[in-house]
C-alpha cells in the first residue's frame, strides 16, 4: 500500500477484494479430508425457515422446502459412500455442513456438491419454483424484471480441517449459528458491519460498539517488547486500573505485552476498541467470545482495511500506521 494512499484515506486501505468462496490453493479435493461448507440461498431469500424463541432458547422451524435440503443433505452417503455426513445446521437463508471424505473420491469435493445441489434444485422446482415463476412473469408484464431463479448461489465455501480443536469450534460454530442470529436481531448496531465511518483522518469500517469512541477517557496502550518482566507487570496493571477507572483502552494488540493488556482486559469485560489489520464485509460476524462482547457494548473492532482472504503478515510500517490509528483514536 502506498504511503499516501494511506495518509489521504480517500479509500479504504488495500486493494485485495473479499471473496468467501476461494477454494484452497494446491489442495487436492479429492483426497481423504474433513471439510466444513456453506451454502447461501441465491438472493439470500429465506426460503428453508425461520429462527425463532429467544438468543436463550432459539429455536429452527424449517419450512417444506428446507426440510426437503436437510433430508439431501444427510441422503449424501446414498450417493457417495466415501462420504459421512458429521454435521448440518439449516438457518433461513443458508446452511453450514461437515463432510468427512473418507476415502480418495474422482468427482472430489466440488462434484459432491453439484450433485447435493441437483437434488435440491428438483425439491426447489418442484415446491417453490412454480409460485416464483408465475409471480415473476406478472411482474415482467409490468415492466420489471426476475431478479431470482436459483435455489442457491453459485459456488459455495469450504473449510479444510486442520485440528481437532478446530472440528470442535466447527461444532460449536454451527450449534451457535441461531442463537448469534436472534442476537444481532436483538442488537442490530452492535453487530451489524459498518462502513465509512471518518475518525480523525482515516475512514474505518468495523463492527461493535461506536459508543465508546464518545467515552470521556480512551487510553492508547502500547507496551514495550523491552521491558523487564517487573517492568511489564507494572506496566499493565497501570493499563487495567485505568479501564477499571472507566478509560476505554485502544490498541491493535501487536506486541506480547499489548497482547497481554488487551486479553486481560477482555477477560475482566472491560470496555476496550481494537484496531485490525483486516476489515470486513457486509456479511461479517465477530468470532467465537468476540461475538457475545460485540452484543454486549463492551468491544468495538475497526479497520482502515477492506476485507481480504489473504493471510497477513504485518510490516513494521503496518504495526506503524495501526499504533497511529489507536493513539489518534484516543485523542479524538
Amino acid at each position: 500500500m502506498k504511503k499516501e494512499t494511506f495518509l489521504s484515506q480517500k479509500a479504504f486501505a488495500g486493494d485485495k477484494k473479499a471473496s468467501m468462496k476461494r477454494r484452497l490453493v494446491g489442495h487436492d479435493y479429492t483426497r481423504r479430508g474433513i471439510y466444513m461448507l456453506t451454502m447461501a440461498v441465491e438472493g439470500r431469500r429465506p426460503l428453508f425457515g425461520r429462527v425463532c424463541g429467544s438468543s436463550a432458547d432459539p429455536r429452527v422451524e424449517l419450512t417444506e422446502l428446507g426440510t426437503a435440503v436437510r433430508d439431501e443433505w444427510w441422503n449424501i452417503p446414498n450417493y457417495h459412500p466415501q462420504v459421512k455426513v458429521f454435521a448440518l445446521q439449516m438457518m433461513p437463508d443458508h446452511l453450514h455442513g461437515i463432510l468427512f471424505i473418507s476415502e480418495p473420491l474422482s468427482c472430489g469435493l466440488g462434484g459432491v456438491v453439484r450433485g447435493f445441489k441437483t437434488g435440491c434444485g428438483r425439491a426447489y422446482r418442484r415446491l417453490i419454483a412454480p409460485h416464483y415463476v408465475a409471480t415473476q412473469s406478472r411482474q415482467t408484464m409490468k415492466g420489471s424484471h426476475p431478479e431470482h431463479g436459483l435455489l442457491f448461489e453459485p459456488g459455495y465455501n469450504d473449510m479444510v480441517l486442520r485440528t481437532n480443536e478446530e472440528y470442535q469450534r466447527w461444532k460449536h460454530y454451527l450449534h451457535d449459528n441461531p442463537r448469534r442470529l436472534l442476537m444481532k436481531r436483538e442488537h442490530p448496531d452492535l453487530l451489524r458491519p459498518f462502513f465509512d465511518m471518518q475518525l480523525g483522518s482515516h475512514r474505518y469500517n468495523g463492527i461493535g460498539n461506536r459508543a465508546l469512541l464518545t467515552a470521556p477517557q480512551r487510553l492508547s496502550v502500547r507496551v514495550s517488547r523491552r521491558l523487564t518482566a517487573e517492568r511489564l507487570d507494572a506496566e499493565v496493571a497501570r493499563y487495567i486500573e485505568a479501564a477499571r477507572n472507566g478509560a476505554v483502552l485502544i490498541s491493535p494488540a501487536i506486541s506480547p505485552g499489548e497482547k497481554r493488556v488487551m486479553r486481560e482486559a477482555f477477560d475482566l469485560r472491560l470496555p476496550a476498541i481494537v484496531v485490525l489489520r483486516n476489515g470486513f464485509t457486509t456479511l461479517s460476524k465477530p468470532k467465537g467470545e468476540q461475538f457475545d462482547a460485540c452484543a454486549q457494548g463492551r468491544l468495538l473492532m475497526l479497520s482502515a482495511w477492506e476485507h481480504t482472504n489473504e493471510r497477513i503478515t504485518l510490516t513494521a510500517s503496518d504495526c506503524q500506521q495501526l499504533n497511529l490509528m489507536a493513539l489518534e483514536l484516543s485523542q479524538l
